[in-house]
């Protein structure tokens, strides 16, 4: 039995900040998105696939990302 040596990586974003009793999930492929207020759960939520946008616009994957490269672009498409 062959193995496949495709690389695998995910993105785990986890809010603490919640308070109203409320489960936030919201999972891809390549992330997902756990807890945190509404707000603030959003906010992860829009900074990850703007991210995910950018990286595919480069030819990457997130396998395939540098570290560097991958923290930059979380903090350009973070909300101010």
């Amino acid at each position: 039995m062959q193995k496949d040596n495709v690389q695998r990586a995910h993105l785990l974003g986890v809010g603490l900040d919640n308070d109203d009793g409320h489960k936030r999930i919201t999972q891809a492929e390549e992330f997902s998105i756990v807890g945190g207020s509404q707000d603030t759960h959003d906010r992860m939520t829009e900074t990850v696939i703007k991210t995910f946008e950018d990286i595919k616009t480069k030819g990457k994957s997130l396998a395939t990302i540098e570290p560097q490269q991958l923290s930059d672009l979380i903090q350009k498409n973070s909300p101010a």
